[in-house]
């Protein structure tokens, strides 16, 4: 049969005359095997619902697009597309020239330890690398070619798919799990398809990954580098930006990487500098249950290669519960985060912001970096004192505020991490939050000088430009009455994220 793959694999896996891999790894719709310092890619020959592989031209045709797709984001991991092919004496061989029985993508070995995925199993995505992947793919979306498709069409498209497939799955995930989710699905859709086509016409349906999980990430020259982009379906590689991060957001919460997972939507939000999508957050949630959902798919479909399914099984209808999750509803909060410089209040901000609101937490501002976009300057830049002057300050403020407002409208819980030194800065953020009807939480950083000093000195490359001289005229600030909950930031961080919580959910009771 022209598409039995039985030798080709055989061949791939070190029998017939190929190379022996260092290892094979074996999906739902490829196979790809590493060696010293190359990995071979065929795709399997078969065909989804979703997906057709299932002839040698759609094989080589495939393999093409994913190389046109990766080449540029992924340089010098991807290398060409050549044919495995069949000698005179019958033998198959590597880019030969005779009768071509299969195409193989050649690509660059790197690392098992670069990807991210195996870099999370060994709990190695810091928060720090959770930035990176914010900025990286905030860059990757920029380059994107823009589409003109409905949003809401496409989205429709993708749920009708799920009903189809889910259909035949319900004895592997169950049949109440799949009606409740698919109706949830269509019920947020259909609540979500003006705002849609709404970013569909702002440009934010691009030409995007289509598979953007962290097995497709991999730390290539110092950077997350997304690559394995999906090349089988234009029409499913079209998509709204954030339902594109949608897809490692939610394999980052599935992971139990909920801080990562936040710091990367805030890196993501930061780096695009769009108010366009702040407003979309309203979407996430659904874009977050679609992504589960699909996962949930695939692993029933990948466990069908499997010899011992059942792990892949209970992984699938967990994606399903994850997507449960996603759409229960949940009301937003203002949480406000003050005190002098050195108390504390990014490191508090990051700490608990994953478990405030819907997921993947809280949309964190800091006023730091905000100073900085403002002026248009890395956030590692540093500013002149000209640039902390009280009318600078007060437009910072402003612009915060202003941010906050649509996150809160959109349904996102917001933390405003800033000084609030000026009474009428810690009134105007309680005044938006009453009248957006949203709960409000403040917390005041109380910290001595000789602490929040040492604290400044032993900052390295951080947003702040606050030193040991403006600590010190902070100190004489008159505050005026604080209102807010006063917490000692000397305690240790675990300590302190533990109260500042226990704060906000009483006041939330």
């Amino acid at each position: 049969m022209a598409n039995d793959q039985t030798e080709v694999i055989a061949f791939l896996e070190g029998a017939g005359g190929g190379p022996t891999p260092e290892q094979v790894i074996q999906t739902h719709a490829a196979i790809v095997a590493l060696y010293a310092d190359t990995a071979l890619k065929i795709k399997r020959a078969v065909k989804y619902d979703y997906l057709d592989f299932s002839t040698l031209a759609l094989r080589e045709k495939m393999l093409r697009r994913e190389l046109a797709l990766n080449g540029e984001a992924a340089a010098g991991v991807y290398r060409d597309v050549v044919p495995i092919t069949r000698d005179a004496q019958g033998r198959l061989q590597l880019d030969g020239t005779g009768e071509v029985v299969e195409w193989v993508l050649r690509m660059a070995r790197f690392p098992l330890e670069a990807e991210l995925s195996v870099m999370a199993d060994k709990g190695q995505i810091d928060l720090t690398l959770a930035d990176a992947m914010g900025r990286s793919i905030a860059e990757y979306h920029h380059h994107a070619p823009r589409l003109p498709e409905d949003g809401a069409i496409l989205i429709a498209e993708i749920i009708e798919e799920l009903h189809r497939v889910l259909a035949d799955m319900t004895d592997k995930l169950g049949q109440d799990s799949v009606d409740r989710v698919l109706t949830a699905l269509r019920k947020a859709h259909l609540q979500g398809a003006d705002l849609m086509r709404g970013r569909a016409q702002m440009g934010w349906v691009r030409r995007c990954h289509g598979d953007l999980h962290l097995r497709n990430l991999v730390m290539w020259q110092g950077v997350p580098t997304p690559f394995d982009a999906l090349e089988f379906d234009e029409r499913l590689g079209t998509c709204d930006v954030l339902y594109d991060l949608a897809f490692l957001l939610m394999d980052l919460k599935h992971r139990g990487l909920d801080d990562a997972a936040n710091v990367t939507l805030n890196a993501y939000l930061h780096r695009t500098a769009t108010e366009d999508h702040l407003h979309g957050l309203a979407l996430l949630p659904l874009y977050l249950a679609v992504r589960a959902t699909i996962r949930a798919m695939v692993d029933v479909q990948t466990a069908a290669f499997q010899k011992d399914p059942d792990a892949l099984i209970e992984d699938a209808r967990g994606f399903m519960a994850q997507a449960r999750s996603y759409l229960s509803p949940q009301d937003p909060a203002l949480v406000a985060i003050g005190g002098l410089s050195g108390t504390g209040k990014t490191t508090l901000a990051k700490l608990i912001a994953a478990q405030i609101g819907r997921s993947p937490g809280a949309v964190h501002l800091r006023s730091d970096l905000e100073r900085k976009a403002l002026f248009g300057v890395d956030q590692l830049d540093h500013l002149p004192q000209s640039a902390y002057d009280p009318h600078v300050s007060t437009k910072v403020y402003t612009r915060m505020r202003d941010k906050a407002r649509l996150a809160l409208i959109a349904g996102h819980s917001v933390i405003l991490d800033a000084l609030h030194g000026p009474e009428a800065e810690r009134d105007a953020a309680e005044r938006l939050a009453a009248d957006l009807g949203c709960a409000f939480h403040g917390l005041w950083l109380d910290l001595e000088t000789p602490d929040r000093l040492a604290r400044i000195e032993a900052r390295k490359h951080d947003a702040s430009d606050a030193d040991a001289e403006v600590a010190r005229r902070q100190a004489a600030m008159d505050i005026g009455t604080i209102g807010w909950t006063r917490l000692d930031a000397g305690v240790a961080l675990a300590r302190l994220a533990t109260k500042a919580l226990s704060v906000i959910s009483s006041d939330a009771a």
